[in-house]
């Protein structure tokens, strides 16, 4: 029997009601508290919310998105107030959480939804889906949580409860049209933004990578996987090649105030529109270029960083001019640079204020 055919079969067989109301009861017993989900009884979600949080969730863990949901709902606690936010003030609050096309998008989808739609956002996955910056998985998460739509929310909790449930063969990422089917099977207009969360929350905190903590999971009277004996083998993936890996030069200037020299980066790009430390360009062993300073340079050591599609490593030099010879530099309290810069420029300034030196 092939891979499909055994899915298939499985899924026949699953009562949809009866698991739908076995995680359902779960998750009224066992919801996470999260500093964007109201407490039970308190209401829907607030849209603005729900689509911050989520934006930021991507590729970025619970723990690590919280403080930052936390800081911008505070200067900005509704999407008018983000739409008239300054563009470097955002990606400078934005900075540490990554993928930095991120916070561009979000800046655009604010402005359309102040600007089309009187900072109301749309109440349907169409409409959502609408809005610059906003695809398939947002739009669908956005209309379940926050508007009680029956949407097919899939990420990647979601996916390994699936491929677990199932006992998918179909390794990934081959097998996400595969999972978001089965996931598709299961969503009711029966407190469809409870379903999408009840799913995500076994997943973060039961159906765990690695080590599922079975005994806790509410699913495994249908679970193929827990029937196998081997449900951390789901979902199988395929693996990954290995990361180019790319060098380059940074240089980190100081003046006797303790200021350093930062530069803006170009808005199109990898950390585009983001402030960063002078670098070279970025390519093979050897790359160095010219520095952005007639000074006394001194090597300072090298920090590794890795992107999605390569590791970076970043031989840093330091020296001290008390006067910035490029218009395109500016001056920044080191302090102050240190916390708004991207993890990979931060990393370069400690290891040459040597207050840190991370090289992970």
């Amino acid at each position: 029997m092939s891979a499909v055919a055994a899915s298939v079969a499985a899924e026949d067989l699953i009562p949809v009601r009866e698991l739908r109301a076995a995680l359902l009861a779960w998750y009224d017993a066992h919801r996470r508290t999260l500093a964007w989900r109201p407490a039970a009884g308190e209401g829907r979600p607030d849209p603005y919310r729900v689509w911050l949080s989520e934006v930021m969730l991507q590729q970025t863990t619970t723990p690590h998105a919280t403080p930052y949901f936390l800081d911008f709902t505070r200067r900005w606690p509704n999407v008018s107030g983000l739409a008239a936010a300054d563009d470097a003030e955002v990606m400078a609050a934005w900075a540490g959480l990554g993928y930095y096309a991120r916070a561009r998008n979000l800046l655009a989808c604010a402005r359309a939804v102040a600007r089309d739609y009187g900072g109301v956002f749309p109440d349907t996955e169409a409409g959502l889906l609408a809005l610059p910056g906003v695809g398939p998985y947002t739009a669908a998460a956005v209309a379940a949580i926050a508007f009680d739509r029956p949407a097919n929310v899939v990420d990647g909790n979601v996916e390994r409860v699936m491929a677990r449930l199932f006992a998918v063969q179909t390794p990934l990422p081959a097998a996400r049209p595969e999972l978001r089917r089965l996931a598709a099977g299961l969503v009711t207009g029966e407190r469809p933004g409870d379903w999408a969360q009840a799913l995500m929350d076994l997943g973060a905190t039961v159906c765990r990578p690695g080590r599922p903590a079975c005994e806790r999971c509410p699913l495994t009277s249908w679970c193929a996987g827990f029937r196998s004996g081997e449900p951390e083998r789901y979902p199988a993936k395929t693996k990954k090649a290995d990361r180019p890996r790319r060098h380059g030069m940074a240089w980190v200037l100081r003046d006797s105030r303790g200021q350093v020299a930062l530069v803006r980066r170009p808005a199109k790009g990898l950390l585009g529109g983001m402030l960063g430390l002078p670098t070279s360009e970025w390519g093979e062993a050897g790359v160095e270029g010219p520095a952005p300073a007639a000074a006394d340079w001194r090597d300072a050591g090298a920090v590794e960083h890795i992107f999605t599609h390569f590791a970076l490593t970043l031989e840093v030099r330091v020296a001290q001019a008390d006067k910035l010879p490029d218009d395109d530099l500016i001056w920044a309290p080191a302090a102050e640079a240190a916390a708004a810069l991207p993890t990979v420029f931060r990393k370069a300034l400690e290891r040459g204020l040597g207050i840190g030196g991370r090289s992970d």
